[in-house]
């Protein structure tokens, strides 16, 4: 019987690990909001459905970044904000527009990945440049609305432990944005498409 190649292996794993854990959670925001009827559990619900669904039908990288700093990057942006806790009394901003942030937000995200489609991926690597949809604005519009609905959090929950936790998740999830780019920088189709698409996350910003 010829051998699994070890590429093959490692990647039949990493979908399975990656499939179960995000089923996990999918189930937990499904009984969060049946409970709440929050929409933006709803639309966190289906964005994360997606990673589930994505991960399960991607294709295979052509190239993959599996450097130890490249996976610190990726765990620490992925698990800091299920360390989030709710405050209670004390918002700095009203609801409305800290639920609005956090819709529009989540409306990024799940606007990005679908537009990324078979090419989306958790880890650095190249599944193939993607030009269509947010991606024409920006490089990294999944990554911009995770950031807006991190700051509508922390405006809606201010608290030390909270704050201190989206800076670190959030700056690991902008180095493995730039990680990202490095490694997608050794194909020219992508390399051209930064010289259309010039700003990383929010247009005149950044």
């Amino acid at each position: 019987m010829k051998p699994i190649p070890r590429a093959v292996l490692a990647d039949g794993v990493a979908r399975a690990v990656v499939g179960t854990l995000f089923a996990f959670l999918c189930i937990n925001l499904l009984t969060d909001f049946l409970t709440t009827g929050h929409v933006t559990s709803l639309l966190l619900l289906a964005s994360e459905s997606l990673v589930l669904v994505f991960t399960i039908v991607r294709r295979r990288a052509v190239l993959v970044d599996r450097s130890f700093g490249a996976g610190v990057v990726t765990l620490v942006s992925l698990v800091g904000p299920a360390l989030f806790r709710v405050v209670g009394p004390g918002s700095l901003a009203p609801d409305v527009m800290t639920a609005g942030i956090s819709a529009a937000g989540l409306g990024l995200v799940i606007l990005g990945k679908m537009a990324l489609g078979r090419s989306f991926g958790l880890v650095p690597a190249n599944r193939g440049v993607v030009i269509r949809g947010p991606y024409k604005a920006v490089r990294h519009p999944i990554y911009a609305g995770y950031l807006a609905v991190h700051a509508a959090f922390i405006m809606a929950n201010p608290r030390l432990l909270n704050i201190a936790v989206v800076v670190i998740a959030d700056s690991a999830l902008i180095v493995r944005a730039l990680i990202e780019e490095r490694v997608l920088g050794h194909d020219a189709a992508y390399r051209a498409y930064c010289e259309r698409v010039g700003w990383r996350l929010v247009p005149g910003v950044y």
